[in-house]
């Protein structure tokens, strides 16, 4: 029986100096009969989450032996418990001094590089411009847009005290930047001929969030954000669409995640926005995640701020705009959608390594051979544009290594020992295909045999989890007609999908009663008369229905 970590409230976290460091864990695989346990460099305990099981216990870590410690957390047992141990073990993040702040690692941070690679390529091909607004807003600002300061004001952090002396003006520290750009924009557009205006900015922002979640929901994050200003409503309307789809694409073809796209319900949309577009993610858990946003803005803001510009007639006129954004959230979708047991997987266009090369000798006089043969092989990969990683190291096993490289989720492992060396051949084996059945024996070592190997079982891996997340997403999904089918579809943890025309209080009972809100109105709408779920009346799309994080 596998045991599992228990994590500490919040409360008991911080009033005891003594939980803060927690003993190693240790993860036994259970695919792997000769694979060895491991310490994890890193424990991480319930810093970030006030959301511990009813069973949760704080443990004192000076009372344990090596004979007690934890191992990881199985997935299907506890599955917040399981997400905070792959971030300690895969050595992601770390807590901050502050509650809800995290240490980004940098095999976290590499993720989001990743990420931040991908986008800012596509970003710049559709015309926006990389640039940098101030962190802190003046709280007039936040309030000249009266929903956006009503949606916001609760996660506000605010600054009323600088060089010792208490501020005029408190100043808010950003929590998003529509109210800061436009105060800009209204300064930089006079006429047509200065739109569209199209700028991206990489950035971090504050929300007091209450109840934390490393990557998923932290009081600091990591962000991109685009603000574009546009001469009318129809080009504002595209570019917002324009970038969920290039959310979207990201999320299929680099993080192999199936998302659905689709319009937020209003009950549901961006404080200041007109239309709120959203992919939604499904996780492990069947829990919904809200993995990127693209809002149309209208002239919401444009209005609040008198961001006008001279159209071709002489006429003033307030322009329309966007803003869209993903943040460091992506990372923990991209833990969640595909992890297991055995830690992170990651699809290979976002693993910060690609291949790792364990040598494997028992005799010194085997130890040259070996390691000359495994350098040659990262050269080989090295050279084809392959992210690879010789452990060279003598302080550790094979078989933990083989444990560690796991669960830090790199989707390849090459094997190269002795007998391999005089076969010019190596061993590989796939992270998402365990055991024996992932493993293949006598590949050469010959470069371009060995290139196009490691490639097309990159590409694979990368297919592979994709399909996997596809198949889990649409066997979660019900279709419902009804608000009973509804409720029980969301009791047993599904996604229910069903037509709706109901009002925002019916919206709102749906939450009250069943947790659940509306994900998305889908892009994809099925064909044929509908009739609401709800009211009996006509409706005119279906509606996705999840819990969410």
């Amino acid at each position: 029986m596998v045991s599992s970590l228990r994590l500490p409230s919040l409360t008991s976290l911080f009033s005891s100096p003594s939980i803060l460091r927690t003993p190693p864990l240790l993860c036994r695989p259970h695919h792997h009969h000769h694979k060895l346990s491991f310490p994890p460099p890193l424990p991480l305990t319930a810093a970030f989450s006030s959301q511990t099981t009813s069973a949760s216990t704080t443990e004192n870590p000076k009372k344990q032996t090596n004979q007690d410690q934890k191992v990881i957390t199985p997935r299907s047992h506890d599955f917040n418990a399981w997400y905070l141990d792959i971030i300690a073990n895969a050595e992601l993040a770390d807590y901050g001094p502050v509650r809800g702040t995290m240490v980004i690692r940098p095999y976290g941070y590499a993720i989001w590089e990743a990420i931040q690679d991908y986008l800012n390529v596509k970003f710049k091909e559709t015309g926006h411009s990389n640039m940098y607004f101030p962190q802190f807003i003046p709280f007039s600002f936040i309030e000249k847009e009266a929903s956006h300061v009503e949606g916001f004001s609760p996660e506000l952090a605010l600054v009323t005290i600088g060089g010792g002396k208490e501020l005029e003006e408190k100043l808010v520290v950003r929590p998003t930047s529509e109210t800061i750009v436009n105060h800009m924009f209204t300064q930089w557009i006079h006429s047509y001929r200065d739109l569209p205006l199209m700028v991206n900015q990489w950035a971090n922002v504050t929300r007091w969030e209450m109840r934390t979640k490393p990557f998923v929901r932290t009081l600091e994050f990591l962000w991109q954000e685009g603000h574009t200003a546009h001469a009318n409503p129809e080009e504002a309307e595209k570019e917002a669409l324009q970038m969920i789809d290039v959310y979207t694409k990201f999320a299929y073809e680099h993080a192999a995640i199936p998302v659905i796209a689709g319009r937020k319900s209003k009950a549901e949309t961006f404080a200041g926005a007109d239309r709120t577009y959203t992919i939604e993610a499904m996780m492990g858990d069947r829990k919904a995640l809200q993995a990127g946003t693209s809002h149309n803005l209208g002239q919401n803001f444009s209005r609040a701020f008198g961001t006008q510009f001279m159209d071709e007639n002489g006429e003033r006129q307030h322009v329309w705009q966007t803003s869209w954004a993903v943040s460091t959230r992506f990372v923990g979708g991209i833990i969640m959608t595909h992890g297991d047991d055995s830690g992170l997987m990651l699809p290979p266009k976002v693993a910060p390594i690609q291949v790792v090369i364990v040598p494997i000798w028992k005799k010194e006089d085997e130890k040259t051979g070996v390691l000359n043969a495994a350098s040659s092989v990262k050269k080989v990969l090295q050279s084809a544009g392959i992210k690879v990683k010789l452990d060279d190291t003598d302080q550790r096993t094979p078989g933990w290594k083989f444990n560690f490289w796991e669960m830090k989720g790199v989707p390849l492992r090459i094997e190269i020992g002795p007998r391999d060396v005089l076969s010019a051949s190596v061993v590989i084996s796939r992270r998402d295909v365990p055991g024996k059945q992932g493993k293949v024996f006598g590949i050469s070592m010959e470069p371009s045999i060995l290139e196009a190997y490691v490639k097309d079982k990159l590409d694979e891996i990368q297919s592979s989890l994709l399909g996997r997340a596809t198949s889990f997403r649409d066997s979660n999904i019900v279709d419902v007609s009804s608000y009973d089918e509804l409720k029980a579809a969301i009791t047993i943890g599904k996604w229910a999908r069903g037509p709706w025309s109901a009002s925002d209080a019916d919206e709102q009972r749906v939450k009250e009663e069943t947790g659940a809100t509306i994900r998305c109105f889908p892009f994809e709408q099925p064909q044929g008369t509908k009739t609401c779920l709800m009211t009996g009346s006509p409706a005119e799309e279906v509606a996705i229905f999840a819990k969410s994080y």
